[in-house]
């Protein structure tokens, strides 16, 4: 069985393909937050975060007689924004540590809903991290993409995705611990 989007912003799609300025602007109004923290949970950077939004809105908006519908909007901007993070973090040369040699244990497992942090402490922590741990980890908890997807986009193996998320896992707790914030 097919998977069927609906999107209820259709209509302001179909305006966008016709040139409509107020309606671009309204899709804008719709998605901007939101495609925001997408970015900067990845960038890590206010400035970075602004940019990256505003030339995927550029991208998305010059490129709207591509969108097939096969998603919703909603979901065809999130790849553009997640993709123009990754390129923004390329021109800083973030390095993924790639372990294709060594052995990768499986993933203990962790009940992930009894771990109930303050969200500005976990927030904190998170821009302590590495880009490449913090990259995974937000690509995986935040944003919902399984390691297959998350080594397709960074171009990585998935083990290497698999590692960098244990190890991101490891070092927020270990973080969060030296803070004393408790599980």
């Amino acid at each position: 069985m097919e998977t069927v989007y609906i999107d209820k912003h259709v209509e302001l799609v179909n305006e966008c393909r016709n040139g409509s300025r107020k309606a671009q602007f309204d899709l804008y109004k719709l998605y901007a937050t939101a495609m925001y923290n997408v970015a900067l949970r990845i960038v890590n950077d206010e400035a970075e975060a602004e940019d990256v939004l505003q030339e995927a809105f550029l991208d998305a908006f010059n490129r709207i007689a591509d969108f097939r519908q096969e998603t919703t909007f909603g979901l065809w901007l999130k790849q553009i924004v997640i993709n123009r993070s990754i390129n923004y973090l390329r021109k800083r040369k973030v390095e993924l540590v790639g372990i294709d040699e060594v052995e990768v244990a499986d993933e203990p497992n962790y009940d992930e809903s009894e771990t109930q942090y303050k969200v500005a402490a976990i927030k904190a922590a998170m821009d302590e991290l590495p880009d490449g741990y913090r990259i995974v980890l937000s690509l995986y908890l935040f944003e919902g993409y399984d390691h297959e997807e998350i080594a397709h986009i960074l171009k990585i193996t998935e083990n290497t995705s698999r590692s960098q998320y244990m190890r991101a896992k490891r070092k927020l707790n270990s973080l969060l611990e030296m803070k004393g914030v408790a599980r």
